[in-house]
């Protein structure tokens, strides 16, 4: 605790001071139109760790989160969870433990933004105004953009999906019945939360059925939308000797638009050759959907870029038109990948601009775009990926994390998730930056 102590942004008086006037006045509530100083939209992983920093420096019921969902989940973990390591269970906590004890939990959802005049229209018909904003809505997922794949999900026991809580719980028991014959896995022609995760399973079903003795039998194939593995040189390099070892194929610029589960048909879509279209046979299929920025942030368009995404500063998480709103994580438009590991240390810069603003100061906050994601190779092997917004690795540890390490499998199943519950939640993880350079002895980032 004393490491989180540490990385905490320190909040002095003078800096306050500018802010006082409003920030200290008390929340009200006039019918159906409340005020709130600092509002937080979603309850995730920023949304959470944001909350608890500002709690903490604005007071008791200074701060509201709009979050209707009765628990938070640990999205990292399904991985684990289709793989018969963990189960969903241990993946949730009720929203009421994690969210800070003094903030305002609306719980609701938001369907309207108007930051023309700082104001968040409510589901349930309330209308809350607000002095500075934090957009931490995640990403939505789109199951119904491939054709079928809803009905497929519902009907075809070999068809799965790890990023849903509704469809988690299918996929480990997928692996085990399947039989032998074509296993698909494959990522979609959109941004996606943890971009490693939808060939992770890949490489646990491959031991599983290993060990199983039907590996002989199965045709293994990543169809990716994607002309390389990985985003990152290194570790791209070190996953096609992964596949090339194992004799998985890798269809490159091959996006799933379509599932017919009485056909046992999954359709691709050939982004390299315009118009073409390929057909593949499954009997097994795990599915990473297509995904976008919530429908709700993407209807105020003067909130996102021609993305759909939040626009922000990426450096600093400063909307790039409202100075008084700020974003964090899967929503927005920072160039890098979309990991809780990201908004992590995404969350240290944000608190210390949106103090600024608060201050009438001007961000000058400098994120380099890190993330991490721990690459499970295997039941007992990961290779753990830290990089930039250059793609360049930022690693934390002194040795070469593109090894296929057992060290690295107990950080990503027990270490990192205690960090997430214990410490990220409450606000006092920025990200290992400090521990990288205590690592490092002070070289480098």
């Amino acid at each position: 605790m004393k490491a989180a102590r540490l990385l905490r942004v320190t909040f002095s008086p003078a800096r306050y001071q500018a802010y006082s006037s409003v920030s200290t006045a008390p929340v009200t509530d006039s019918g159906k139109k409340k005020h709130y100083p600092l509002v937080v939209i979603g309850g995730g992983a920023g949304g959470c760790s944001v909350a608890a920093k500002f709690c903490r420096k604005l007071g008791k019921g200074k701060v509201a989160v709009v979050e209707p969902a009765e628990y938070h989940y640990y999205q990292p973990m399904w991985t684990l969870v289709g793989s018969g390591v963990k189960t969903v269970d241990q993946s949730a906590r009720s929203m009421e433990t994690v969210l800070p004890q003094h903030c305002a939990w609306l719980k609701t959802r938001a369907v309207e933004f108007n930051p023309e005049k700082n104001i968040v229209h409510l589901e349930n018909g309330d209308q809350l105004n607000y002095d500075f904003l934090v957009i931490a809505m995640g990403i939505q997922l789109n199951y119904d953009k491939v054709k079928g794949l809803l009905e497929a999900l519902k009907t075809d026991p070999s068809v799965c999906s790890n990023y849903w809580r509704l469809t988690v719980e299918k996929t480990f028991p997928a692996i085990k019945n399947f039989k032998g014959g074509n296993a698909i896995f494959t990522f979609p022609n959109t941004p996606v939360k943890c971009a490693g995760a939808p060939q992770k399973i890949m490489y646990l079903a491959e031991e599983h059925w290993s060990k199983a003795g039907i590996r002989d039998k199965t045709n293994i194939m990543f169809n990716t939308s994607l002309g390389v593995i990985f985003g990152v040189k290194k570790y791209a390099e070190r996953l096609l000797e992964i596949v090339k070892e194992r004799h998985i194929t890798v269809n490159f610029k091959r996006s799933l638009i379509e599932i017919n589960p009485s056909k046992k048909e999954a359709i691709f879509q050939k982004l390299d050759e315009e118009g073409k279209t390929e057909t593949y046979k499954y009997d097994f299929i795990h599915v990473t959907p297509p995904m976008s920025a919530p429908d709700v942030l993407r209807k105020c368009t003067s909130l996102i870029d021609p993305s759909g995404f939040m626009s922000v500063n990426k450096n600093t998480l400063q909307h790039t038109k409202y100075p008084n709103i700020f974003g964090i994580g899967d929503c927005t438009n920072v160039p890098t990948s979309k990991t809780a590991a990201a908004a992590a240390a995404q969350c240290g810069v944000l608190e210390k601009g949106l103090l600024d603003v608060m201050a009438g100061k001007t961000p000058d906050g400098k994120y380099d775009g890190y993330t991490s994601c721990p690459l499970l190779v295997g039941y007992n092997k990961c290779i753990l990926a830290e990089f930039d917004f250059d793609g360049q690795p930022l690693e934390t540890f002194p040795f070469d994390q593109g090894k296929r390490r057992r060290s690295m499998y107990h950080m990503k199943k027990d270490v990192i998730p205690e960090i997430y519950w214990n410490v990220m939640l409450k606000g006092h993880w920025n990200g290992p930056q400090t521990f990288r350079r205590l690592m490092h002895f002070g070289k480098g980032k």
